[in-house]
């Protein structure tokens, strides 16, 4: 870990406000895995995005704005994120996101198919466009227009929109995770 958890005894001016905004967020959307040493400092991505509060905070606003508008259903979320967190082998990503899976009954095989950065052959026709389009775009370049298409087609434009951003939002997570090499905690 390159950047220390901050207690909240040591939070500066700038940093209480989001941290409190944080931790609120938090306990509503991301309770499935743990996020918080013992004393209440925030570990995961939230440990790097309170040591810089105004980049932070635009990441944490955009976080939530793709949480409030969200379209697609869970399962088709979980899905782009896991083959976003797989592709970057982001650590904490694969094991926040692999508690959220597991939590909503995903099978065992499909999270260890999607680990090993291949398709599961028992994904719902949506969430088969979902991989798609999260593997494709995680891999650079522009994202091919039949798929483009069949995710306007499959979850109309606002739905493929949100996919898109999604995938965005968890490179720039994933990316966030494995440049500060963020740890993953001890599973219970």
């Amino acid at each position: 870990m390159r950047l220390p958890l901050i207690a909240p005894a040591d939070l500066t001016p700038e940093q209480k406000p989001l941290y409190e905004d944080m931790r609120k967020g938090i306990a509503g959307h991301f309770n499935a895995f743990k996020v918080e040493r013992e004393d209440g400092a925030l570990m995961g991505p939230w440990n790097p995005w309170l040591h810089e509060p105004a980049i932070g905070k635009a990441i944490w606003d955009f976080t939530l704005a793709m949480t409030a508008n969200a379209v697609l259903p869970d399962h088709v979320r979980q899905i782009a994120i896991l083959v976003v967190g797989a592709r970057y082998d982001a650590a904490y990503e694969i094991y926040a996101h692999i508690a959220v899976a597991e939590r909503e009954g995903m099978p065992a095989e499909r999270l260890a198919t999607m680990m090993a950065d291949l398709k599961p052959t028992d994904l719902a026709p949506d969430e088969s466009v979902a991989f798609d389009v999260a593997y494709a775009l995680s891999r650079g370049g522009v994202l091919p227009e039949p798929l483009y298409a069949l995710a306007v087609k499959t979850f109309g434009q606002h739905g493929a929109n949100e996919l898109i951003y999604l995938v965005g939002l968890y490179a720039l997570v994933s990316v966030t995770l494995n440049g500060f090499n963020v740890p993953v905690p001890e599973r219970e």
